[in-house]
């Protein structure tokens, strides 16, 4: 939808009033002393005073940056056709039955001229809307770069240039994982900048040009304040953090470097009152480059797979494997028929590199897996109980349905299977302890839980949790299962608390359950202090 700027903070009256008297007081005093009524040392004094001030160290300006690189940025506006609508059912009036509004409604129709006597059955209505952003141009023959989120349901797109001209464009393709958008305009000899070769450093001056608010041809100027933010967006979230203003309408515009080089293109902002704070983000021009390349060639983004639930590697986790650091990839589970599970991935294994190159975690893993091309041979290093190996594969490719990623426990979208419902039926089956003879209780006072056998199925069931207990706080919930303890598999209450017994034994300060919940699997390090 169009945006309306928001009104900037103004001076009160009073103190505008005391400036512009300030501002008279002083132009009638300059009229009044006029210079021919000086003496001339004064004069030369005041010259002298004007020569010195241009010889003074200025702070340096971005002017000449701005002028080579603006007109090659561009204003978006996109024509929307929104969800269409059911038009309002008279039988579902806000108003009292038998009421003499009812009444008028009913006669006379809803004040769209819906007759109220035909609206028996909603009738669907085409619903029009518009939005704006930004995008830049990266070729002399009219390809641009913008957000996907401007232009993803447009039935219509132009592009307003800084010197006003206006273009009719078309989506080429979308990548809706990493929000980039490529776009195309009839024409040659546009004006175009491109991309850096080089990541930014944090620290680095940077200015975001843009379309705010719909004000085009705005410019504003800070530094890179981080790299390789996670923001929640995606798989893929590796954002620069700049502190630029960037505003609604920044959207797919550039970020510059003092050589005129993008970047990174403006997507979100952290902001409480929907207005710039000093925190804004933008997709680095590496991954830019990635997307972009393969939009133009093919209209869509393919990326490798190699079909596991992964999770970050905490100390906890880290302790409970005996691993030296916290680096790397833990597998919460393959999935069926997958790379990974046909190459032999397991369930606890620690996935700690990829063709010899340190993957520092879980997100990594994603990005570097998903920057690949399908049908790729990567070579795994991981860790299986204390063990170092090497593990090859071959990258497969997932429907675009689907992800084309490693994916993590909270971003996995497990299908409603059989298993699924039966965990389901399991939550209803073991909700009432008091219904349940088979149950038992694992340390509960101190986890916070109860558990019964899950039957025929594998694992152990979690029955009961306490709110207020610490297997709240880890995440567990009724209905979950918990599948093994420290690596091996259980089945009742009793395995649960012989497993924990041993770790304790062996002197460990945490131990890690496997557990499996309708958001899929992972593992829980939980300290032994609390089990």
């Amino acid at each position: 939808m169009n945006a309306t700027p928001s009104k900037p903070r103004s001076l009160s009256a009073r103190r505008i009033a005391l400036l512009a008297t300030t501002i008279c007081s002083l132009t009638a005093a300059s009229i009044f002393v006029a210079p021919s009524f000086l003496p001339n040392a004064q004069v030369a004094h005041a010259q002298n005073l004007s020569q010195q001030a241009q010889q003074v160290a200025r702070p340096v300006g971005f002017a000449d940056i701005v002028e080579k690189v603006k007109p090659a940025v561009i204003s978006v506006r996109v024509k929307l056709e929104a969800t269409a609508q059911p038009m309002a059912n008279t039988d579902e009036l806000p108003f009292p039955k038998g009421s003499p509004m009812e009444q008028f409604f009913r006669r006379f129709g809803m004040p769209d001229g819906q007759q109220g006597q035909q609206s028996q059955q909603s009738q669907p209505r085409r619903q029009f809307g518009s939005a704006q952003g930004s995008g830049f141009l990266i070729s002399s023959d009219g390809y641009a770069v913008t957000n996907n989120h401007v232009v993803e349901k447009a039935t219509n797109v132009e592009v307003t240039f800084d010197d006003g001209k206006t273009y009719t464009a078309k989506v080429i393709g979308t990548d809706p994982r990493t929000d980039l958008a490529l776009i195309k305009i009839d024409g040659s000899n546009f004006p175009y900048v491109h991309l850096a070769d080089a990541p930014s450093r944090v620290g680095d001056w940077v200015l975001a040009v843009g379309n705010p608010f719909g004000l085009g041809g705005t410019v504003t100027a800070g530094i890179v304040s981080a790299r390789g933010r996670d923001i929640g967006a995606g798989p893929y979230d590796d954002f620069i953090q700049i502190d630029a203003p960037v505003n609604k309408g920044n959207s797919g515009g550039p970020t510059f470097n003092t050589e005129g080089a993008v970047i990174g293109v403006n997507t979100a902002i952290y902001s409480p009152s929907g207005g710039s704070v000093g925190i804004a983000f933008a997709i680095p021009s590496e991954t830019v480059k990635t997307v972009v390349a393969q939009l133009k060639d093919k209209g869509t983004v393919t990326r490798g797979w190699i079909g596991v639930q992964i999770q970050p590697v905490t100390p906890e986790i880290a302790d409970s494997l005996g691993l030296k650091n916290k680096a790397g990839a833990l597998v919460a589970e393959p999935q069926k028929d997958s790379p990974a599970m046909k190459a032999g991935i397991e369930s606890g294994d620690v996935i700690v590199s990829v063709d010899g190159q340190p993957i520092k975690d879980a997100r990594e893993l994603s990005r570097r897996i998903g920057g690949m091309a399908p049908n790729t041979t990567v070579k795994l290093g991981v860790i299986r109980k204390g063990a170092e190996k090497t593990i090859s594969l071959t990258l497969g490719e997932l429907p675009n349905t689907r992800e084309a990623r490693a994916e993590t426990p909270g971003d996995a979208r497990p299908d409603h299977d059989q298993d699924s419902r039966r965990g389901g039926e399991r939550r209803e089956r073991r909700g009432d302890a008091s219904r349940d003879r088979d149950m038992q209780t694992t340390d509960g006072p101190r986890l916070g839980l109860s558990l019964a056998p899950g039957g025929s199925e594998p694992g152990v069931v979690i029955a009961e949790v306490d709110p207020s207990g610490p297997a709240a706080d880890f995440g567990f919930r009724p209905g979950d299962v918990i599948l093994d303890v420290s690596g091996k598999a259980v089945a009742t209450p009793g395995d649960v608390r012989k497993a924990l017994g041993e770790a304790r034994a062996e002197g460990k300060h945490s131990v890690l359950m496997r557990v499996k919940s309708e958001q899929g699997t992972r593992f829980v390090a939980i300290p032994l202090g609390h089990a």
